[in-house]
């Protein structure tokens, strides 16, 4: 009798206990890569304030996004407050990338690192610290999203890319090896 009440009493409850443990890697399935909205990346992963052609400024934490790729490294990119900096490099430097993983964006290289990027003009320009331009490619505009928001990393329609939009402008980029 013991027995049988261990087994149809306590199994239950452990079955109970075990379905509201967290899935591995904040709600994705082991293997797969999860696209983050502004309210997954914390200071933790996103600094506050960020370094850019010598001078330091705020970071939009509430306009982040980025991809955490089943491997645990991090794509993360964030608008910024650029007021403070020469009308040159803020027409084109709106917001900050941070990649831990080599990319192809605009059918270019990037290696891992810290850089600054903007839309003007329909063209995709992303920079080094020192505000050197790196990569300039075309962007592309999605006219038909119904409710764009400032930043967003969404998936693309091709599978392994991602689409980093600001706005209704967005450029694609993937994961290269």
């Amino acid at each position: 009798m013991k027995l049988f009440v261990k087994v149809f009493v306590f199994l239950p409850l452990l079955l109970l206990a075990s379905a509201f443990q967290p899935t591995p890697a904040g709600g994705r399935s082991a293997g797969q890569d999860l696209v983050l909205k502004a309210a997954d990346i914390t200071p933790k992963l996103f600094p506050e304030h960020v370094f850019f052609r010598g001078q330091v400024a705020p970071a939009q934490l509430r306009n982040t996004g980025g991809v955490h790729f089943a491997d645990d490294l991090y794509l993360l990119a964030g608008l910024v407050d650029s007021s403070g900096y020469s009308t040159a490099i803020k027409e084109k430097y709106q917001g900050y990338l941070l990649s831990e993983v080599n990319l192809e964006i605009g059918g270019q290289a990037l290696k891992p690192g810290a850089y600054g990027f903007g839309f003007v003009g329909g063209k995709f320009i992303l920079m080094d610290l020192a505000a050197n331009n790196l990569i300039e490619a075309a962007g592309q505009r999605d006219a038909e999203m119904k409710r764009p928001v400032p930043l967003q990393v969404l998936a693309s329609a091709n599978a392994g890319s991602y689409r980093l939009h600001v706005g209704r402008d967005y450029i694609e980029f993937r994961r290269a090896n």
